[in-house]
């Protein structure tokens, strides 16, 4: 599993950094984290999927081979409108840092949980 999550987690912790933070950046690494995490949980077990950024639909396919993943994907369900709200003009504005840390907190969870379900040597 090539290491996505680890580059996405950078990418939105640095863009902390900035003044203000970026946060509608932030929760889109944040979304992609968790996506790219669970998609290389379903690849590694064969699991086809669909091209969506729709987490509801790829935790439940992540659920259905591991059941103690299932209280982890609801939850993470709620970053997948991160792929495209803040990311057009006309959208809400920016989400507040707290938000961002929310959902920074979160991906980082799927994504660690996601790795200790694999095998220690494709971890990164």
């Amino acid at each position: 599993m090539a290491d996505q999550g680890g580059a996405r987690s950078r990418a939105a912790e640095f863009e902390f950094t900035a003044d203000p933070p970026l946060t509608a950046d932030i929760v889109f690494h944040c979304q992609q984290l968790a996506e790219k995490s669970m998609k290389g949980f379903l690849a590694w077990h064969d699991e086809p999927f669909r091209k969506t950024h729709n987490l509801v639909e790829v935790g439940q396919q992540c659920a259905a081979i591991d059941a103690t993943l299932t209280d982890l994907m609801r939850g993470a369900a709620r970053l997948t409108e991160y792929a495209w709200r803040f990311r057009y003009p006309g959208e809400p504005e920016e989400p507040p840092v707290s938000e961002a840390q929310a959902a920074l907190a979160l991906a980082r969870e799927v994504y660690e949980a996601i790795l200790s379900r694999l095998p220690e040597e494709v971890r990164p």
